[in-house]
């Protein structure tokens, strides 16, 4: 902010409602598509809105892999070849 010393202060200004109607603006109307309105949607509200989309977790299946990742049988040498084939499959 600047400050441009006494003579940019006003004197007394009028105290009226903020949104007078004029006599010469009776009437008047906006021309035909002058005012439009505009809708923006975020990127998070995007990704919620895809998250939202998605599948139902099927929690029995999440459950029996945490037991056998904890139980330490999860990870066999097929399902670590069948990953590897997938890894190289998609970065291939």
């Amino acid at each position: 902010m600047e400050i441009y010393g006494p003579h940019s202060v006003h004197g007394a200004q009028p105290i009226g409602p903020p949104h007078t109607v004029r006599t010469g603006q009776l009437g008047a109307t906006a021309p035909a598509g002058a005012i439009q309105d505009e809708l923006t949607i975020s990127e998070a509200a995007q990704a919620l809105e895809q998250a939202q989309q998605t599948p139902e977790i099927r929690r029995d299946l999440v459950a029996r892999v945490r037991a056998e990742i904890a139980a330490g049988t999860y990870e066999t040498p097929e399902k670590l070849a069948m990953a590897l084939d997938r890894l190289l499959d998609e970065i291939g």
